[in-house]
């Protein structure tokens, strides 16, 4: 098992986060880590994924949703291939620092025989990925915050 984590402190009402995070149409135009992502936000719903960590190629995968809080958290269990062979269950989190202001953890748990060989590349590129979609997020948040009151 290995895990990754990542958080960023965003200056911006949680609301305003959660719709950033989970209007997965506009992902394209700011996301430079989760490319798309189409489907339905439930449980048990089938997403489809393309993730690519800047300068790579990436993969495109169909995770299952395994659990949504709307305002609070969402993940999703991908594998490669096939079960218990590489699995990830990705996760993303809000948590309230205040009225204006929210913590994103981004996180994924892997699991499997392969997690080993891939070791050094989520060190290194999944973890540039998620610091670079945090980053991106946070703009984004604090942008349309900043036009929202003005």
């Amino acid at each position: 098992m290995k895990e990754l984590r990542t958080e960023i402190e965003i200056k911006a009402p949680i609301r305003r986060v959660w719709e950033v995070l989970t209007d997965f149409d506009r992902y394209p135009e700011w996301n430079p880590f989760v490319r798309e992502i189409s489907g339905d936000l439930r449980r048990g719903a089938r997403l489809r994924v393309h993730l690519a960590p800047p300068g790579r190629s990436g993969m495109r995968f169909k995770p299952v949703v395994r659990d949504v809080e709307p305002g609070k958290t969402f993940r999703w269990l991908g594998h490669l291939l096939m079960p218990r062979l590489f699995d990830g269950e990705h996760i993303f989190e809000l948590e309230p620092l205040d009225n204006n202001s929210v913590c994103f953890v981004q996180r994924e748990v892997f699991r499997g025989m392969l997690v080993g060989l891939f070791r050094h590349m989520l060190d290194t590129d999944t973890r540039y990925g998620f610091n670079a979609m945090n980053e991106a997020l946070k703009k984004r948040a604090e942008d349309r915050a900043g036009q929202k009151s003005a």
